[in-house]
């Protein structure tokens, strides 16, 4: 089976060249927008959002299979799955993710 990812340009090796702070960044703008979507109540766009940004940490560790923190974003994958499409048995709230992509910025 062959995924269609929406991000063609990236999955095409461009995102491999980003460092990791690059990447997550990028991911923590698309789950910025999909929690600014679920706020306005709409989860179509929330959702799709969340596609992105799943799709891009999927391609993270894809990346950075070799480095340390490989677990930690499988995890990552794992919690904002449960928390956009799932039960949210993490108990996540949006200030939460919102607060572990911030980090990214203040490296910066």
């Amino acid at each position: 089976m062959t995924m269609e990812f929406q991000h063609k340009d990236l999955a095409n090796g461009r995102w491999a060249q980003m460092s990791l702070g690059e990447q997550m960044l990028n991911i923590g703008s698309e789950v910025s927008r999909a929690n600014r979507w679920r706020c306005k109540g709409n989860e179509e766009q929330c959702h799709r959002a969340a596609d992105r940004a799943l799709e891009l940490v999927s391609l993270t560790i894809d990346a950075n299979k070799d480095r340390a923190g490989l677990r930690e974003l499988c995890r990552l994958y794992e919690v904002m799955a449960d928390y956009y499409y799932d039960k949210n048995i993490y108990q996540t709230d949006p200030q939460q993710l919102q607060r572990y992509f911030d980090k990214f910025y203040m490296d910066k």
